[in-house]
């Protein structure tokens, strides 16, 4: 008997569904997409209804041949790829690749990865759905239209290597007009007043003022609020009112993939990309008995809270066990999903409940854990009755000032049970008191009256967990793009983390107020104000979630693929036409600022370089002036001040100042241009002694010595040099990917940084902009992976266009020991 073929795309997706299906499957990865857009060209015929020019992915030749041979031996083959647009656009993009005829090929989807959800999907296989990959090639071809016709227009006018997307240029937008927001913001002052009260029986509680002549209290001046002082300590305290009502606090809903990326981010302290790639491995599977992988959640890429009602049934069995039959409600609770939701989708919610956080951890990772205990508690409690409290309010009068004071006295825990914590928006911003036994007319005794100087606040700076909530709530993007959304925004330097307090602290209150987040850099700001101006529907926040409606009303049949790119286009290439000739060219004028000149007494212009933003004079070339500047709590540009080293420059005696340069960090003499001493401060640029090496040299065959280059790249030099000239690229051990090439990736700098390429370099021309590293990528099987280093991480990377495998290093890790020659 033949096999039936299934194709999914992840290694470990296969291993697991292997084990379910047994004999008679044969169960292949295609390691995600098999085929794309080319990547150097704009790969759409826009002249014939927008053509899309598909290419198979470089370095996808081995696993398409291995594919194409298991199906010719199979009968049947049934395409399992995720259950979303982008698993249904593989699973159609296999099928054209694959070629057969005469072959029945379906498409089966699950919603888990566990015994019965992939058993029943066998026996229930479906048509690929043509209106869903229509959905996800349009999208496709917008983005590449976007990206392609933008980002050239930006390296013309701001600085080569920029991009520019259709969704990730409006998230950089809002936090831009965030950041606006916390600049123009100025904060008021205004006072509150608290009182300290005793009754007849303990304990002592603090009421607020709260009221004047019956009208809200606002008192804005340290003057008003001492005359309110004085009134309230020559008065009475009186009790004026108790009134007591019952209050409930309803469960979450379960987790859909950007309130799991918020929750993530706001208590486990995870990136959006961090969360989902751990959600990944919980999804695919995860050995926990020793007998194969088990997938231990639902899918992770939804926007439904939908429950099937065997979960349900299942969480209602637990709960009352577990907890008594007063948790469950009598109806199953249902929540209602955002509009447009793919309700054909669940909610992210444990497969098997009989599995606890607890059960598992010696059999989970520490990050797979916590993601775990995270979904397992909010989806249990989301099918709990609600907590109840006695809520307590007193009214006080004093003379013509009212006061106010509150007690929550949990009655009932509900589904705190499960997860008492979950407290999404936050807590009250006023003091709670715990009352005393009090009836109205009693007196009280007022012991301390606390007076308190406030400010006003500015809006909070995106965090990485509100941006996506931002991006939800005015449906731009989708659950697969937020994380992708977010790295993308970052790598490009258009948004910047920020950590911790000012380190100012004659600052105000509302200034210390925004100390972290998301901030827009320079660059970020320059390029959003640009395309604001030049491209007004790809930068419109409305517009963009108008394109995210009609993409799903095409998956769901009711709209043309071509109708809507054609409309867009129109428009898009009528403004393209205009910006060539139009846009600010801020690469020659840059952005005028109102800082003069030290030397001729033009405008500074901000300008764009290697090293980032700068101010030049906008007398270039006649002046070529330069500074660097950073920007005050108001957005104001200023001139940086120069940072003078310890060191004394070794050739005139001169104070060295600290610079950076298109190599890196570096002391230069003040005395310049009389003196043009420079010293690096690049790592392992000063090393009096380079390390010995075991390569021979190419040309004399001698010992050779592990160097680092001016620009940063470590490198062989002959022992013998300056007599024999002989070098050799560091090689980093990792094979060229390319089929057939044979070469290895070795080290190299250029004007931009270190890059890796490979050996047999120009016959392949395969580069990377991350240091290969001889791991295998634990999601698609790929043979290595990139590490990149950020200031505070390093971060780790599937080098596969189509793997989303990140994997996040908080201490920076240091290269070997050799590596520092």
């Amino acid at each position: 008997m033949s096999e039936a073929l299934v194709i999914v795309e992840s290694p470990s997706k296969a291993k697991t569904i292997s084990k379910y299906l047994g004999k008679g499957y044969a169960v292949k990865a295609s390691l995600g997409h098999v085929r794309d857009l080319p990547e150097k060209e704009l790969g759409v015929d826009i002249e014939n209804g927008f053509a899309p020019l598909y290419v198979p992915i470089k370095g996808k030749e081995k696993v398409l041949r291995e594919l194409k041979a298991a199906a010719n031996k199979a009968d049947v083959i049934l395409l399992a790829p995720d259950p979303d647009r982008e698993g249904e656009a593989i699973a159609w993009h296999i099928a054209e690749l694959l070629g057969v005829k005469n072959k029945l090929v379906q498409r089966v989807s699950f919603n888990e990865i566990t015994k019965r959800a992939v058993l029943e999907a066998m026996e229930h296989p479906r048509e690929l759905d043509i209106n869903r990959f229509h959905s996800q090639q349009a999208r496709r071809i917008l983005d590449r239209l976007v990206g392609y016709k933008l980002s050239p227009l930006l390296w013309k006018k701001v600085q080569r290597g920029l991009s520019a997307g259709r969704v990730q240029s409006v998230a950089v937008r809002l936090v831009v007009e965030r950041e606006e927001e916390i600049e123009a913001f100025r904060p008021e002052e205004f006072w509150e007043l608290y009182v300290t009260l005793e009754a007849d029986q303990p304990p002592a509680f603090v009421a607020k003022v709260t009221t004047h002549h019956g009208d809200k209290l606002k008192v804005a001046a340290a003057d008003e609020a001492a005359a309110i002082r004085t009134a309230l300590e020559a008065g009475r305290y009186v009790v004026n009112g108790v009134t007591q009502r019952q209050q409930k606090k309803r469960p979450f809903p379960p987790f859909i993939t950007s309130t799991l990326q918020q929750t993530a981010s706001r208590r486990l302290r995870m990136s959006p990309s961090n969360v989902m790639r751990v959600a990944q491995q919980l999804y695919e599977g995860v050995d926990i008995n020793g007998d194969g992988p088990q997938g231990l959640i639902t899918y992770m890429r939804t926007d439904s809270v939908r429950v099937s009602a065997e979960a349900q049934t299942a969480a209602r069995e637990l709960i009352t066990r577990t907890y008594g039959k007063e948790f469950a409600p009598e109806q199953p609770n249902v929540y209602r999903s955002r509009a447009g939701a793919q309700e054909a989708h669940e909610c992210i919610r444990p497969t098997n409940l009989e599995l606890p956080p607890e059960k598992l951890r010696d059999k989970l990772t520490p990050p797979q854990l916590k993601t775990y205990e995270l979904i397992w508690r909010r989806f249990l409690a989301s099918q709990m009755t609600p907590a109840t409290f006695l809520v307590t309010t007193v009214q006080i009068a004093n003379g013509d000032y009212g006061l106010a004071a509150s007690e929550h006295k949990e009655t009932f825990a509900g589904h705190l049970a499960a997860m008492r914590d979950d407290d999404e928006n936050g807590n009250g911003e006023e003091p709670e008191a715990k009352l005393p036994p009090l009836q109205e007319s009693q007196e009280l005794a007022g012991r301390q009256i606390d007076s308190q100087q406030k400010f006003t606040q500015p809006p909070p700076r995106f965090t990485e967990a509100t941006l996506i909530k931002e991006l939800e709530e005015r449906g731009i993007g989708r659950p697969s793009t937020y994380a992708a959304i977010l790295s993308t925004i970052l790598d490009k330097n258009y948004v910047e983390k920020v950590k911790g307090a000012p380190k100012d602290e004659t600052k105000t209150n509302a200034d210390k107020q925004v100390k972290g987040g998301l901030r827009p850099t320079d660059l970020g700001r320059s390029v959003t104000r640009l395309l604001i101006a030049s491209f007004p529907d790809v930068l419109n926040v409305s517009f963009t979630a108008w394109m995210e409606t009609q993409l799903d009303e095409i998956e769901e049949g009711r709209a043309d693929w071509r109708t809507l790119l054609t409309d867009f286009w129109g428009k898009f290439d009528q403004d393209l036409t205009r910006a060539a000739s139009e846009m600010d060219n801020l690469k020659l004028q840059g952005e005028l600022t109102d800082i003069p000149c030290d030397k001729c007494g033009k405008p500074m212009a901000i300008k764009y370089g290697r090293n980032g933003p700068f101010l030049a004079c906008s007398d270039f070339p006649r002046c070529k002036n330069t500074k660097n500047f950073t920007r005050d709590e108001n957005g104001r540009v200023t001139v940086a001040e120069q940072k003078i080293s310890t060191q004394v420059c070794e050739k005139c005696g001169s104070p060295m100042i600290e610079k950076t340069g298109r190599y890196g960090p570096f002391l230069a003499c003040s005395a310049y241009p009389k003196c043009k001493n420079i010293v690096s401060l690049k790592k392992g640029a000063n090393r009096a002694e380079a390390i010995e090496s075991n390569e021979k040299c190419p040309v004399c065959g001698g010992p050779m010595l592990l160097k680092v280059s001016h620009r940063g790249s470590r490198f062989h030099s002959c022992k013998r040099y300056p007599k024999c000239k002989g070098t050799l690229p560091y090689n980093t051990g990792v094979v060229c990917p390319r089929e057939g090439c044979g070469g290895h990736l070795v080290e190299k700098s250029g004007p931009k940084g270190l890059f890796w390429s490979c050996s047999n370099y120009p016959a392949c021309k395969t580069t990377f902009q991350g240091e290969p590293v001889a791991e295998v990528c634990p999601t698609c099987g790929h043979p290595f992976l990139l590490r990149r280093k950020r200031a505070d991480a390093v971060m780790f990377n599937c080098p596969q266009k189509t793997c989303d495998y990140e994997r996040v290093e908080t201490a920076p890790v240091e290269p070997p020991a050799e590596a520092e020659g």
